[in-house]
């Protein structure tokens, strides 16, 4: 039973979607590229990778953490509010699980319209509710659509599309399938079989609930997958 499951598969999907599409030789900024997880995906593009470089896996020791995290790779090492690019130097911007991790994200909103060129694709994820990661790096515990409907708005984008992506259904199996590593960090538990035996009917019960879902996701959901386009200069 794997519901619940598709958080990552489902961004990525779209993610690679968003960027097959960009015209060859396009110029994309994979803005807080990290590892650099679509990189290989835009073979056909001028790939640019941006980082502030300063989490490397085990952050301040709280919440989740990756343990490793190698950001060698960045092309630019800078804050996201002050990226060393000219104006107008891009076609697209990639940017993915970022927002959570910047303290000031409408200012960023900014940054990215003053780098793209007029015509510019923004292709952005962000969690709708997302649980202590990356600490101290993690500001925010997620946005809502009304965020980027108003505020990608303000700083002068057009054509905004904002997607949910799962909904309450599926957004509630994914944490109780987080139970067994949360009781054994935060409770000292270490009774992970019997936890996963007593999940599985929550979880066939969600799924029954979920094929019977109309707009659950209006309440929860994993987050949002965007796109937004620079207008074209007069």
């Amino acid at each position: 039973m794997k519901f619940g499951t598709d958080n990552q598969t489902a961004r990525d999907q779209w993610v690679i979607q968003q960027i097959s599409v960009l015209k060859k030789g396009d110029r994309i900024l994979d803005v807080g590229a990290g590892e650099q997880r679509y990189r290989t995906h835009c073979e056909h593009l001028k790939y640019v990778s941006q980082d502030f470089c300063e989490y490397t896996g085990t952050g301040d020791g709280t919440g989740l953490q990756e343990k490793e995290w190698n950001t060698s790779k960045i092309d630019i090492i800078s804050d996201i509010l002050d990226i060393p690019e000219k104006n107008e130097s891009f076609d697209a911007i990639l940017c993915t699980e970022v927002f959570e991790h910047i303290k000031y994200p409408d200012r960023a909103l900014s940054e990215f319209h003053r780098l793209l060129k007029p015509g510019g694709m923004l292709i952005l994820t962000a969690p709708f509710c997302s649980l202590t990661h990356f600490a101290p790096y993690h500001y925010y515990s997620g946005f809502n659509r009304y965020f980027f409907n108003e505020v990608l708005a303000d700083w002068g984008f057009e054509d905004i599309d904002v997607a949910a992506s799962g909904n309450y259904y599926k957004y509630i199996a994914q944490e109780i399938r987080r139970i067994p590593m949360i009781a054994r960090e935060y409770s000292g538990s270490r009774q992970v079989l019997l936890w996963k035996v007593l999940m599985l009917p929550v979880i066939l019960i969600l799924s029954f609930l979920e094929s019977r879902s109309s707009g659950s996701e209006e309440l929860l959901c994993y987050g949002y997958l965007v796109r937004a386009r620079k207008p074209f200069a007069d």
